[in-house]
């Protein structure tokens, strides 16, 4: 039996409104491309999203982060599979101000009962790594 087609742009951005919680579709988050266990989005610079001098606050940053690599999963395994963050570290290497954010996630690894990524948020327009983090997952 072949292994499902994996989901492109379309569907991941699909599968933002229907998988996951308001609070987290109301980061407004777009997927821009997908490929082979990775996916890119875009993490728009809004009012709420912002701290004092218009910096991007890392708690949008961090559950960007988290989205975006469960949306690599499905690309990884063709579909969605339930999954739980079992580690999320983040290291926050400069503020991001006066752009949006590209949240680029990649599976390291995934295997029967745990998956690893990394992500890394940079500025949409300078390109300049604002944020890395490193993720496991445990597969449901």
């Amino acid at each position: 039996m072949a292994a499902p087609a994996a989901p492109d742009a379309a569907a991941l951005q699909a599968a933002l409104a229907g998988l996951f919680a308001p609070w987290v579709q109301a980061l407004g988050l777009r997927v821009e491309d997908a490929g082979p266990g990775s996916a890119l989005l875009r993490l728009p610079l809004t009012p709420a999203l912002v701290r004092e001098g218009g910096v991007l606050c890392g708690q949008a940053m961090m559950a960007a982060a988290d989205t975006a690599m469960v949306l690599a999963l499905m690309r990884h395994f063709g579909q969605f599979r339930p999954c739980t963050t079992v580690q999320l570290s983040t290291s926050f290497l400069r503020p991001l101000a006066g752009q949006d954010a590209l949240v680029d996630a990649r599976v390291l690894r995934a295997g029967k009962s745990l998956a690893f990524g990394e992500i890394e948020l940079r500025g949409a327009q300078n390109g300049k790594s604002v944020c890395r983090a490193s993720t496991t997952y445990a597969l449901l």
